[in-house]
C-alpha cells in the first residue's frame, strides 16, 4: 500500500515537474519571440538608415551644390527662348529643359537642407563657375540675350550643347563617387536625357 502511495506521489511529482517544464518552455519561447520582435524593432531604424537623408558623402554634396547653379543657368537660358527663338523645335527643347530641371533644383535644394548644408544663393549665380563644367560666361549670356531669330536658335543650341556636356560629366562623377542613391539615380536621368538632347541639337544644327 505504501509502495502504491509512494508511486502515486512520484507520478504526481513527475507530472508537476513536466507541467512546470512545459510552462517554462512556453514562457521562454514567448520571451525569445518577444526578444526577437523587440530586437527587430530596435534594428529597424538602422536597417532603413541607408535610405535616410543622412546617408550621403562629400561627392553627393558637391554634386548638388554644383548642379543647382548649373541647372539655374540652363533654366535662365531656356526662359529666353519663347520671345527670341524662331524654331518651334528650339522653343519645345527649351520648354522641356525647364520642365525637367526646375523640379530637380527643388529636389537637390531639399537634400542640402536635410543634410545641414547651405543651398547656393540664387542671387550669386556662382560667377566662379562660369566657364567651368560647361557654364556660360557673363559675356556669353549677354550675347544670347541680345540675339533673336535664327541667330538665337544657333547660339542657344551651341551653348546648351556645351552646357549639357558639362552636366553629363558632373553626373558621371556623382555616379562614380556618390553614396546617396536618390542623387545617383538623378545623375543617371541627367545623363540619359541630356545626352539625348545633345544628339537632337546636333541634328538641328546639322553637325551630327
Amino acid at each position: 500500500m505504501n509502495s502504491k502511495r509512494s508511486l502515486a506521489r512520484r507520478s504526481a511529482a513527475v507530472a508537476a515537474a513536466a507541467a512546470a517544464a512545459l510552462a517554462l518552455a512556453a514562457c521562454g519561447g514567448s520571451g525569445d519571440g518577444s526578444a526577437g520582435h523587440n530586437g527587430h524593432t530596435a534594428t529597424s531604424p538602422s536597417a532603413s538608415a541607408p535610405a535616410s537623408p543622412g546617408r550621403h558623402n562629400a561627392a553627393d554634396v558637391a554634386f548638388a551644390k554644383g548642379m543647382i547653379p548649373h541647372h539655374r543657368q540652363a533654366v535662365e537660358m531656356a526662359d529666353l527662348a519663347p520671345s527670341r527663338a524662331q524654331s518651334a523645335e528650339v522653343k519645345k527643347l527649351a520648354e522641356d529643359i525647364k520642365k525637367a530641371q526646375d523640379p530637380e533644383i527643388k529636389t537637390m535644394s531639399g537634400w542640402l537642407t536635410s543634410w545641414g548644408e547651405e543651398v547656393p544663393a540664387e542671387s550669386a549665380m556662382d560667377h566662379s563657375m562660369h566657364g567651368a563644367d560647361g557654364m556660360m560666361t557673363a559675356e556669353e549670356m549677354e550675347q544670347l540675350k541680345d540675339s533673336s531669330g535664327q541667330a538665337f536658335d544657333t547660339a542657344f543650341m551651341e551653348m546648351m550643347i556645351k552646357h549639357h556636356k558639362g552636366a553629363v560629366q558632373m553626373a558621371k562623377t556623382e555616379q562614380a563617387d556618390g553614396a546617396y542613391e536618390p542623387a545617383k539615380k538623378m545623375a543617371g536621368a541627367i545623363i540619359t536625357s541630356q545626352t539625348a538632347e545633345i544628339t537632337q541639337m546636333n541634328k538641328l544644327l546639322g553637325t551630327d
